[in-house]
Parts: structure tokens; C-alpha cells; sequence
């Protein structure tokens, strides 16, 4: 059906190619956003919505009613293509008027905004916006700030003042990320000291000088190991001073709730599975002589993807 609305909208020079997505921007009635843009990949098959927004002058940032349902890097480039929009039409601050300002939104919106506000501020009321399905705008300005993608073969670079980000085989490295860094032009994995891996290096200008490298194998007899209940109530208490106050008690009881075991991730220093959570096994092997760093390091690499999971659970289940 939307395949049928996006070859329409075609036809009638009314649709928007951002990268590998279509937005059909006929707006449509949608029971979480109301005016809504339909979302297709580009065989015109919907993927999901987002709010309707004049692309000439946009006044507001969109929300997404699915963002996970966007294909890997799709949404940053369609945030930072509204960045350009709103810089070059000389609109000099956007807010978000959703119920869902996360950690990951407002990373997501500073690698192409300036924000006036930081994290905690952004995300203060996350709990009761999602609960109540917020419309309200979040009382933090966003200043058109968008970068340069420069794509190579297994990924891309953002460039803005210097090498900001690099994606490489779908995972990003970041200035600020203790885990896959990007330093000097350098995308490196660490779980901890030393490093466990050097994965790729960039000029200045975003090309790739060298790798990708393949990832090690991580081979210790701890994969495997399940995370005992005394340990996992422990993480839980520390993790209540990493994610947004409104979660803190609910982070805590998925954590303590659920399955948490040691994995072979390759840069990945967590993820969600069917039963809890996996943690990479070199967060024990390389912090295991320091137990306040090997604590600090397991709540570091939980406390995002238990965030994301809150939030995900949170979320209405709309009508196809």
C-alpha cells in the first residue's frame, strides 16, 4: 500500500530522497503523530512515519514513530539533511516535540546540532513524556550545526571540525565513546586498558588511510559465564547513577530481573538478547585487576542499551 503511495507521490514530484529512504510528504492521519509523512525504503516498501514537516523551512525536529525500523545511519543522515535545511533557510534553533528524548536522540541530534541544553536536561522527563505520549516541545534549543559524510567501501566518516564519527561494518566510533573511540583519526575498541583493538584511521579530511582491520577473536573461557544474582543486584544499584533519574528504579530491576551473561560481542561492549543482556567477556579480562574500573566499565556498556530497551518497552503498540 505505501509502495502505491510513494509511486503516486513520485508521479506528482511531491516525494523526498534522503539517502536510501523515501518520504512520501502527503500527510497522512497517524495515531501516535497525527499529520505524518510516510517513510519507505527506496523499493517504496513503508518502513515507518515520521511527524509532517515543511522540509523548506523546517521549524521543529521529527519524531519517528519506529526509528528502529530505519535501516543502519538512515536517520542521522535524514536529521543532519533537516540540519542543512533549517541552516540554509536561516532558522536558528529547533526544539523536539516528542514523547521520547532519550540518551540515544540526543546523541543522535548533536552530531548535527549544537544543543543549549545537556543530556539530563534533555532527557529529564522521559519517563512521563513517554508514559503520556508528549507533544509538549523539551525546553532545549538545537542549532543547525550539520556535517560532511564522507563514504568509503564498509562504511563513512562525519566530518564537522575534523573526524567526529566513523561508522565501519554498521557500529560507530566517537570522540567521547570509551569503547569504539576515535582519537587523532584513529577508530579503536577498548573494554578497559589496554587496547584490544585498532580497527581503522582516517585524515583529516574523513578519508580512510588505513584498515578496516579485522576484529580479534575473543576466545576466553568466561564466555559463556552467567552473572550470579548478588553481582547483578550490585551492577543494578551502580547503574541508577548512569541512566535518566526517571529510570533509575527500572533500570535497576531489569538488570537485577534478567539473564545477564559474558559474550564474544567484537566491538561491541553490550547488547539486548531474548532472555536479558550480554556483556563482552574482555570487560572482565581487562579491567579484572582494578574492581571498582571492572564495576564502572560493566555500567558504562549496560546503562545505554537498558536505557534503549525502557524505552523501547514503553512504547505504544500502534495499528499497522
Amino acid at each position: 500500500m505505501c509502495q502505491t503511495r510513494c509511486q503516486r507521490a513520485k508521479l506528482r514530484g511531491v516525494d523526498l530522497a534522503v539517502g536510501d529512504l523515501v518520504i512520501s510528504c502527503e500527510a497522512e492521519n497517524h495515531p501516535l503523530l497525527g499529520d505524518a509523512f510516510i517513510i519507505c525504503d527506496i523499493a517504496g516498501e513503508p518502513l515507518t512515519a515520521m511527524s509532517a514537516l515543511d522540509f523548506d523551512r523546517p521549524g521543529e525536529l521529527p519524531i519517528i514513530a519506529e526509528p528502529g525500523k530505519l535501516p543502519p545511519g538512515s536517520g542521522a543522515l535524514l536529521l543532519n539533511f533537516i540540519a542543512e535545511r533549517a541552516r540554509d533557510a536561516g532558522i536558528t534553533a529547533l526544539r523536539y516535540a516528542g514523547p521520547y528524548p532519550t540518551p540515544a536522540l540526543f546523541a543522535a541530534l548533536a552530531r548535527s546540532f549544537h544543543a543549549t541544553g545537556s543530556e539530563a536536561e534533555f532527557c529529564a522527563d522521559v519517563l512521563d513524556r513517554a508514559m503520556r505520549l508528549a507533544r509538549d516541545p523539551v525546553a532545549v534549543d538545537f542549532i543547525p550545526a550539520p556535517h560532511t559524510r564522507v563514504v568509503f567501501d564498509r562504511g563513512f566518516c562525519e566530518v564537522r571540525d575534523g573526524v567526529e564519527r566513523a561508522v565501519i561494518d554498521g557500529l560507530g566510533y566517537e570522540r567521547r565513546d570509551p569503547c569504539r573511540t576515535l582519537a587523532g583519526g584513529r577508530a579503536e575498541v577498548y573494554f578497559g586498558a589496554p587496547l584490544y583493538a585498532h580497527v581503522a584511521t582516517f585524515e583529516p579530511n574523513g578519508q580512510l588511510r588505513e584498515g578496516p582491520h579485522p576484529l580479534p577473536v575473543f576466545a576466553d573461557p568466561i564466555v559463556g559465564t552467567v552473572f550470579d544474582a548478588a553481582t547483578k543486584a550490585a551492577l543494578g544499584e551502580l547503574l541508577e547513577d548512569y541512566v535518566p533519574r526517571p529510570l533509575a528504579a527500572i533500570a535497576r530491576r531489569f538488570v537485577v530481573t534478567r539473564e545477564l551473561v559474558y559474550a564474544d560481542l567484537g566491538a561491541r561492549a553490550a547488547i539486548r538478547t531474548p532472555k536479558g543482556f550480554a556483556l563482552h567477556g574482555a570487560l572482565w579480562t581487562h579491567n579484572r585487576g582494578d574492581l571498582m574500573a571492572f564495576i564502572m566499565s560493566l555500567a558504562g556498556a549496560l546503562h545505554p542499551i537498558v536505557t534503549q530497551t525502557i524505552i523501547a518497552e514503553l512504547q505504544p503498540v500502534l495499528p499497522a
